[in-house]
């Protein structure tokens, strides 16, 4: 079976593979993926946000709409209380934790939160739960009764966070950073993780700022969550030591920002493919990467899917589904946001029309639809395919009888084109993309 998501001169993707992507020496991950993992779509929910209402029985009412998406897993951002000193804007920030085994007010209850994951649950869905281990809000009751469990400057005093995100330093000016020396730290922090499982019935977490906790306790943590049931763990970085054992995905931030690149027309095809060919870091073979173009972070800091990409937008969403990894969809693109989503206040998402929804069903269907396209070892390696235009990427991956194969354009002028092994040239419009399934 064919499917063309956008019009090209050709009917007929067959080509000689000319690359793969290297096996590389790492070691296979330890992290047991859960069997629902393996084609699920991510979809992530910025509650305050999702409704004018802000509230968890406010977008329980939409998981049907999520269940015709596609969505598999439902990422949740931050539920708990949000701390006052200090806080940013009117409401504070997500990431701002006072309490970590109880529900923020202002979205409603312990048992609203339940009612989610079993209606989430009933449809086929997962929810996973963002979870902040390395710092608390600066009003965190262990601030007073265990300061021994913060990082502390040289004079013994407790201060707000500083993160070095690679090029800035930024002032987290409403959080303390916790201390992993402490062993009791450890400890209640995987108490709280067991909480929301044994609680809840959660499927698993999102984990803030991973790579700045000690991998030693996310092992720890993920073994003592195995005890309690088989978890999906997504940690926000790119550390290869966190997929060994830890954390089933990670973030692939360097083709988030490759797709950057491509977007303001600084980037192309051989970016993509320098990307999976040479890779900055080799994960474990089994690992999942997170593909995305955008998230609470792109969204609010850095731009709209329509400042950050403009036209080629739709052709970056179709190498995030089809290229290995795990799609994301964060709540709004189907609507077709075109706004910065305030980050400490209301800003409620507008659902009145939801026009990009056929889009991103029919990227779902895709994936959902191709065993080739699952995630780490699931799926089909990825190979690339000679063009003779530097314009066109072009890959297939194929696994058993299905075969898939994609070829963009990523640029903003028509392009002619000619594989290896197509007997005639072909050509796609700016920025568009055909892709090929075969059963």
């Amino acid at each position: 079976m064919k499917l063309l998501l956008a019009l090209c001169g050709c009917a007929c993707l067959v080509g000689a593979v000319t690359a793969a992507v290297p096996a590389g020496g790492a070691p296979v991950t330890a992290a047991r993926h859960v069997p629902w993992s393996r084609n699920a779509v991510i979809y992530e929910v910025n509650l305050r946000q999702y409704t004018p209402e802000g509230t968890l029985a406010a977008f329980a009412r939409h998981l049907p709409e999520l269940k015709a998406l596609g969505a598999d897993i439902l990422w949740l951002m931050p539920v708990q209380p949000i701390g006052v000193k200090d806080r940013k804007g009117p409401l504070g920030s997500y990431y701002a934790i006072r309490d970590y085994q109880a529900i923020n007010p202002e979205f409603g209850t312990l048992e609203d939160f339940r009612s989610v994951v079993q209606q989430a649950h009933a449809l086929g869905m997962h929810v996973i739960l963002d979870w902040v281990a390395n710092h608390t809000s600066l009003d965190h009751p262990w601030i007073t009764q265990h300061p021994e469990w913060y990082q502390q400057n040289a004079q013994g005093q407790i201060t707000s966070y500083d993160y070095d995100n690679g090029t800035t330093i930024e002032h987290w000016s409403d959080v303390a950073g916790l201390d992993y020396r402490a062993p009791e730290v450890r400890a209640q922090m995987i108490a709280a993780l067991r909480f929301w499982i044994r609680e809840t019935g959660i499927d698993g977490f999102r984990c803030d700022v991973a790579g700045r906790v000690p991998v030693s306790f996310w092992n720890d943590a993920r073994a003592a969550l195995e005890r309690d049931q088989s978890v999906f763990m997504l940690a926000e970085a790119d550390t290869p030591e966190l997929a060994v054992r830890a954390f089933d995905m990670s973030y692939d931030w360097d083709l988030k920002d490759v797709f950057r690149a491509i977007g303001k027309g600084k980037a192309g095809a051989a970016e993509v493919r320098r990307h999976f060919e040479a890779p900055r870091q080799q994960f474990p073979a089994d690992s999942y990467q997170m593909l995305f173009t955008s998230n609470h972070d792109l969204n609010s800091w850095d731009g709209s899917d329509e400042e950050l990409y403009g036209p080629a937008h739709d052709a970056l969403s179709v190498l995030s589904f089809t290229l290995p990894g795990m799609p994301l969809i964060y709540g709004g693109q189907e609507a077709g946001n075109t706004h910065r989503l305030l980050f400490f206040d209301r800003d409620p998402i507008d659902w009145k029309t939801r026009a990009r929804a056929p889009f991103y069903r029919g990227l779902v269907e895709l994936r959902h639809g191709n065993p080739a396209l699952a995630s780490g070892s699931a799926g089909g390696p990825l190979e690339f395919i000679a063009s003779d235009n530097p314009a066109v990427l072009a890959f297939s991956r194929h696994k058993g009888r299905n075969l898939v194969t994609v070829v963009v354009n990523l640029s903003a002028e028509r392009q002619a084109y000619r594989l290896a092994g197509m007997a005639q040239s072909a050509a796609l419009e700016a920025w568009a993309y055909s892709v090929d399934e075969r059963h």
